[in-house]
């Protein structure tokens, strides 16, 4: 679950990081009411949506009036914002972010997050603040900096002193920076992030260290224990197949191609939309239907892969393990009865099941049903059916 940076900032400051002050606004008289009471010289007004690279797409704005951040306003809600995060569709702007500007001296970039490889929490740090950190990552790595954490000691204050004077920060603000990394990494750990990262945070002309901009992740299977942070969701930034999906039980990505893909388990997932991909086709979505569910939450997922027409066709690639292929197949005819389905439907049944699975769809007898015997015939299958679609 990701939520609004404004929404991250107050998160921060509750743990006493420093952010610049400022307030959501959701319309133009608003985002001049927050700039009044803000009462400085330049006013930040910043685009609100979960994607970054805003600043490249036009939605950070610097103003030094209160004329200027009203025809800010104006310009930025209701706008569509084009980012590299959020593909060409874009986004749309729904609030702004109305903040003080501040004297930046450095820019600088921090990060905590899990390395799946060594099991621990990292903290990155670089000097390359303000920057796309994966293209920092790829074109100079000299440049990314890591102190691996023991989960059972946390941050040492000796590591993030260790990080300060690494990425040359003057003496005189090293255990303010420091101080800084303690707060967001007590964020990290208290609210099961699975990600924070201020991009840039900086060191100021007064010699301030502040999180200039903040990006917080949550781990969707511990929001349980976080009800505070579940109020903050913004459901107008979610696609609403993933939502859907989720209520049910349900892992689903949108893709945004015309191949649906029905399949439990996600490595079988990931490989389906690889092999889909590799036969000149183009994946609609990753749904793993998991190892529980009955043939009427089959013919859910259905629903959701189809609803809007996106899809053009379908590859249900099913090993049957815990979700047995005949359950599978009464969920293909039960999505057929409820959907009227006319697209085509190609069905890889294997493993728990599989005799009685094909037989049941075989006595159904529906004219747009494929079976076929593996996953490679299926997908080149259902990408040929697709191709003139």
């Amino acid at each position: 679950m990701n939520i609004h940076e404004y929404q991250g900032k107050e998160i921060l400051r509750s743990y006493g990081v420093s952010v610049p002050v400022g307030k959501p606004a959701f319309s133009v008289e608003e985002a001049a009411n927050v700039a009044k009471e803000l009462d400085s010289k330049v006013i930040v007004v910043k685009a609100q949506i979960h994607a970054g690279g805003r600043g490249k797409a036009g939605g950070v704005k610097i103003a030094k009036s209160i004329d200027e951040v009203k025809n800010y306003a104006k310009e930025l809600l209701g706008k569509v914002l084009v980012t590299k995060q959020t593909g060409p569709e874009g986004k749309k702007v729904n609030r702004l972010l109305v903040e003080t500007g501040c004297k930046i001296k450095k820019e600088l970039y921090l990060s905590f997050t899990v390395d799946r490889t060594t099991a621990q929490t990292v903290m990155i740090g670089s000097e390359a603040g303000g920057m796309e950190i994966e293209e920092v990552a790829s074109s100079t790595p000299e440049k990314i900096l890591k102190e691996y954490i023991d989960p059972f000691i946390g941050l040492a204050p000796f590591q993030a002193r260790r990080m300060a004077f690494r990425l040359n920060i003057e003496p005189a603000l090293v255990n303010k920076a420091a101080a800084l990394m303690m707060g967001l990494y007590r964020v990290f750990v208290d609210k099961d992030c699975s990600l924070a990262e201020t991009n840039p945070f900086v060191l100021t002309e007064d010699g301030n260290v502040m999180a200039l901009d903040i990006k917080l992740n949550f781990d969707d299977s511990a929001l349980y224990r976080h009800k505070d942070i579940t109020e903050l969701r913004d459901e107008s930034e979610e696609d609403s197949k993933e939502r859907e999906a989720a209520a049910l039980g349900l892992n689903y990505v949108n893709l945004g191609g015309n191949v649906a893909c029905m399949v439990n388990g996600a490595g079988l997932a990931m490989a389906t939309v690889d092999i889909i991909k590799h036969y000149g086709g183009e994946p609609a979505n990753f749904l793993d239907v998991g190892g529980q569910g009955s043939a009427e939450d089959d013919a859910k997922a259905f629903k959701i892969m189809t609803e809007d027409g996106q899809a053009k066709g379908i590859f249900v690639n099913i090993f049957g393990g815990i979700n047995k292929c005949d359950i599978i197949a009464e969920g293909i005819i039960e999505a057929n009865k409820m959907l009227d389905l006319k697209i085509p439907i190609v069905v890889r049944l294997d493993g728990t099941n599989v005799k009685e699975g094909r037989e049941i769809l075989r006595k159904a007898n529906i004219p747009n049903v494929i079976m076929v015997e593996s996953m490679t015939e299926g997908a080149k299958k259902v990408v040929e059916l697709v191709k003139d679609a």
